[in-house]
């Protein structure tokens, strides 16, 4: 009965409202202008947001944040609008907002679901104590192709875990959307922006309704099941059509079939870029996104500039602005921002951010990041061994962060400032080389994230490296990707460490020492060099606020990676796209994967890939036994209940991540070789 009668106060509330809304009004409530040019993924467009929202043409702020410029223009809307309908402040905060956490291919990683719940409940904390109540996130997408940048945004490669990780951070977000701290996700890319062609973003897609529905979809789906507030359309075409003007996604598949109720939002100058997809101008392509079901148009304005001439000569009816507008006024109304537009900006709410809770969990999330990728023995380090820490990443704090780290602090504690405050690791420092050769490369790929270059020539820190070096028992080499080598826009065709890095561990695993590889990065690279010629390699992706002090203890042995692969790890770019849940050949390859005439084979390489799906090392041995199934044959709808018993066999104590996977070997159509379910 409460809930019935909440849901007809909301109507009757939302219905009065728009009754003495202007047609301008309402198409006001679908604009989203920025107020920065701080993150800028785009051309910035958007007028003056002031008079914008003095005008009730503005629904919602990008990249706003901090009390005193929120307060100030919510205080524009309240007070100064002919309606005084509140804003929305939306931000995109990935993974974490002061407080940084590790990229969500890292967090992924855990395979820690409430670890990554809390995440996404203390990411809200924070930005909500700054004003935001609007998070652009869980970014679901699949990832396949790690050519592709925002694969470090991505939780990887797997439908079922996608949407595990999205519901997790969903519920984190937005809880209950009760107190000052519950604020809305934003699930995107809608839809299937993880295939756009040759891993190049903002390329096109083609796709079967097939592998639509059983593999890219299904994340999304997930998350709007777990409530997801909001949702952005992708950039990308499918089958021809831009997301933003995908009537049969946005309203078929979203609205019809999964029962979301919330608002879509364009993503950045999405609309306006339509037209150099070719569907026409400003107008043609306003109309094609609202029709479609986009009820806000992020940054570029078009609606603004468009829609109420095309309602007054006929084109669009006011019934679809109707539904765009009572879509944003519902959700700002069960966000409570009309019972009091300053429910989250207060002046006092600076103790929320950096708080020893939030702290705690950084450094847990960067430990259970953590994938041990190969260790003959040289990990953890010895007591008492000298070591020689060299490469970029060694004294790069900044670099942690790794891509759209909001607000996180341009400083972070480095491994070596780590390391001069502790008395338990006996070590010795070099750079060796820079990220890139390239100066003005390299400043690109590491923006935002004060990088320090070395001026000297790659000869002459080659030279102090090795003489480091050789006073040193084992070598940890911290080696890798700038923090902006991934990320949006940051697609690349050759997936190794870069060359002058490389150089630098040729050189230094010539010297005999044991050699670490620490490696830096946001997506899978081609690391068959690296797996034959160093004793360890562990993968540290972009581990965030307390990344350095994890990565110290884990080289210790004072914690024990327990990180497992949720992407495939190929051994050539010639591989991609290559992933776990393929579907069978009809000439599969022999057991011993070499090369087969007549068989689904590579002449030069194996089919399997480096470093497979759900792979990870640990300190620890584990041993699986006592297998047991609830019941030996199951029918529709029937389910089976699965157990093991784990023994660590070991001398440290350490976290095993159990996965079950299953396939279907009957079925009316092909399905997956083998597909994960926990």
């Amino acid at each position: 009965m409460h809930l019935l009668s909440s849901i007809i106060a909301l109507s009757v509330f939302v219905t009065e409202l728009m009754s003495q809304m202007t047609l301008e009004e309402k198409i006001g409530q679908l604009n989203l202008p920025v107020v920065t040019s701080e993150i800028i993924t785009g051309e910035t467009l958007s007028g003056n947001v002031v008079s914008l929202i003095r005008a009730g043409q503005a629904g919602a702020v990008f990249n706003a944040a901090g009390y005193e410029t929120v307060y100030c223009l919510q205080k524009i809307a309240v007070e100064e609008s002919r309606l005084g309908i509140p804003l929305l402040f939306g931000l995109d905060v990935i993974h974490g907002y002061k407080t940084c956490y590790p990229v969500p291919l890292g967090l992924a990683s855990s395979w820690n679901m409430p670890l990554v719940e809390k995440v996404g409940r203390i990411s809200a904390i924070e930005a909500s104590a700054d004003g935001i109540n609007w998070l652009y996130g869980p970014m679901l997408d699949i990832s396949r192709d790690p050519r592709w940048g925002r694969c470090v945004e991505s939780p990887g490669e797997d439908a079922f875990l996608n949407g595990a990780y999205g519901a997790a951070m969903v519920k984190g977000i937005q809880g209950e959307l009760r107190s000052d701290s519950e604020i809305l996700s934003c699930v995107k890319h809608f839809a299937l922006y993880g295939a756009s062609e040759s891993g190049m973003d903002y390329r096109e897609t083609d796709m079967s309704p097939e592998r639509m529905y059983n593999v890219y979809l299904e994340a999304y789906r997930e998350a709007i099941l777990a409530g997801a507030a909001s949702v952005m359309a992708s950039f990308n075409d499918i089958n021809g059509t831009p997301a933003s003007a995908d009537e049969w996604l946005l309203n078929e598949v979203l609205r019809n079939q999964w029962g979301f109720d919330g608002f879509v939002v364009s993503d950045y100058n999405a609309i306006r870029e339509m037209s150099v997809h070719g569907l026409g101008d400003a107008s043609e392509v306003s109309k094609r996104a609202i029709t479609a079901g986009v009820d806000m148009d992020m940054v570029c304005s078009y609606y603004l500039k468009t829609l109420a001439e095309a309602v007054r000569s006929g084109r669009i009816s006011e019934n679809v602005i109707d539904r765009a507008c009572r879509r944003i006024l519902e959700v700002k109304y069960e966000l409570g921002l009309f019972e009091n537009p300053y429910k989250f900006i207060a002046p006092d709410r600076g103790g929320r951010i950096g708080t020893e809770e939030a702290v705690e969990l950084a450094y847990k999330s960067a430990v259970e990041s953590f994938v041990l990728l190969k260790n003959d023995g040289a990990l953890p380090l010895k007591d008492g061994a000298k070591v020689a820490f060299v490469g970029p990443f060694v004294d790069a704090g900044a670099q942690y962060a790794g891509s759209w780290s909001a607000k996180a602090p341009k400083t972070m504690l480095s491994i070596l400032d780590v390391l001069k405050n502790r008395n338990d690791v006996d070590y010795l420092y070099a750079r060796g080389a820079n990220i890139l050769d390239d100066a003005e490369l390299e400043q690109a790929i590491t923006f935002r994230h004060p990088y320090e270059r070395d001026e000297r020539s790659q000869k002459e820190m080659l030279k102090e490296a090795l003489k480091v070096a050789k006073r040193s028992d084992v070598i940890v080499a911290c080696l890798g990707e700038g923090a902006y080598m991934s990320g949006e826009s940051n697609c690349r065709t050759s997936l190794g460490i870069p060359d002058c890095q490389r150089v630098l561990l040729e050189e230094l695993a010539r010297t005999g020492k044991p050699v670490v590889l620490v490696l830096f990065s946001g997506r899978p690279l081609t690391l068959s060099w690296e797996d034959e010629n160093v004793e360890a390699i562990l993968d540290v992706w972009y581990g965030g606020t307390c990344a350095a002090e994890a990565i110290v203890d884990v080289l210790i042995g004072k914690q024990n990676p327990s990180g497992k692969l949720t992407m495939t790890f190929p051994r050539s770019v010639g591989q991609i796209p290559i992933y776990y849940g393929h579907k069978p050949s009809g000439r599969p390859n022999a057991e011993d994967d070499g090369f087969h005439r007549f068989r689904s084979s590579w002449i030069d390489l194996p089919t399997s890939p480096l470093y497979p799906f759900g792979y990870g090392l640990s300190y620890s041995n584990f041993e699986y036994s006592d297998v047991k199934l609830s019941r030996n044959s199951m029918s529709v709808g029937d389910a089976v209940r699965a157990s093991v018993r784990v023994t660590n066999t070991g001398k440290m104590d350490g976290d095993e991540i159990v996965q079950l996977y299953i396939r279907d070997v009957e079925s009316s159509m092909t399905r997956p070789v083998i597909a994960i379910l926990i």
